[in-house]
């Protein structure tokens, strides 16, 4: 009888912990539950349910200069940080991993300062190095911004797979004649392969969803879609931002889809 009762509790724990689980899940998703629909919606402000069905405002989206040039320049920022943030970041992983200097444990502590620092922070002292040097609402300036924030992860992502990486295949293949780069493009970079996607994705995403600092730098011609998204709201409530959340939700599951097809088997 005993182990009867012992079995009923633990599949009333099962239960229960299933129940936390969904819940926390559909806590998670509530918001896309409702911002997905409404972005069908006919009406002219946000309504929950939508009472008529329509694209209208996907269309609004695509067929407006001002929504179009914005999406562009978050495209174009996010694509720049993520081809530049990724050698960076790939360099400093390896030096990190492979040095035991104390220096190393420093600089990671450095590299790491972005994440740890709040982001109004980031954004203030942004603003005023950049209200010096001329490099308020310049597509460049917004790269540099982005590439800060976005090295930190691609860093520890890198780091992850470097530290499960045998280095002694690397060094048997410098002994076999290889150069330190052609035996990491040949040895190591393959093997690392998931947490290279992983990296990419971080930064793509990190840089694409940015809004703090691109209030405080981005402006005129090179507004970011997250700001104009931002404006939007404050101005008027307008189902087109709906239509881009949903969008941007769309991309970013995409991404996550095409990073878990290159997890190892």
């Amino acid at each position: 009888m005993n182990w009867l009762a012992n079995l009923r509790r633990v599949r009333l724990s099962h239960l229960a912990f299933t129940l936390l689980v969904g819940l926390i899940l559909l806590y998670l998703i509530l918001p896309v539950l409702i911002v997905v629909p409404m972005s069908f919606s006919e009406a002219r402000f946000l309504q929950f349910p939508p009472k008529e069905w329509s694209l209208r405002w996907y269309a609004a989206f695509f067929n407006s200069t001002e929504w179009m040039s914005a999406a562009r320049v978050s495209l174009i920022t996010a694509l720049a940080t993520t081809l530049i943030s990724l050698p960076v970041g790939m360099a400093a992983a390896y030096a990190i991993n492979s040095s035991s200097l104390r220096v190393m444990r420093t600089l990671q502590i450095i590299l790491l300062l972005p994440m740890m620092v709040p982001i109004i922070l980031i954004a203030a002292g942004v603003f005023f190095v950049y209200a010096r040097v001329g490099l308020i609402s310049t597509l460049s300036g917004l790269v540099l911004a982005h590439i800060m924030l976005a090295l930190p992860y691609v860093i520890i992502a890198l780091l992850a797979g470097l530290r499960n990486f045998d280095m002694s295949q690397e060094m048997v293949a410098r002994s076999l004649g290889m150069d330190r780069f052609r035996a990491f493009m040949a040895v190591t970079l393959p093997q690392i392969k998931p947490s290279l996607v992983s990296a990419t994705l971080f930064a793509f995403i990190t840089s694409l969803d940015e809004t703090v600092v691109a209030l405080f730098i981005s402006g005129g011609d090179n507004q970011t879609l997250t700001k104009r998204m931002f404006t939007a709201l404050r101005d008027e409530i307008d189902p087109t931002i709906a239509a881009i959340s949903s969008l941007l939700i769309l991309a970013s599951l995409l991404l996550v889809v095409i990073a878990g097809r290159n997890k190892p088997s």
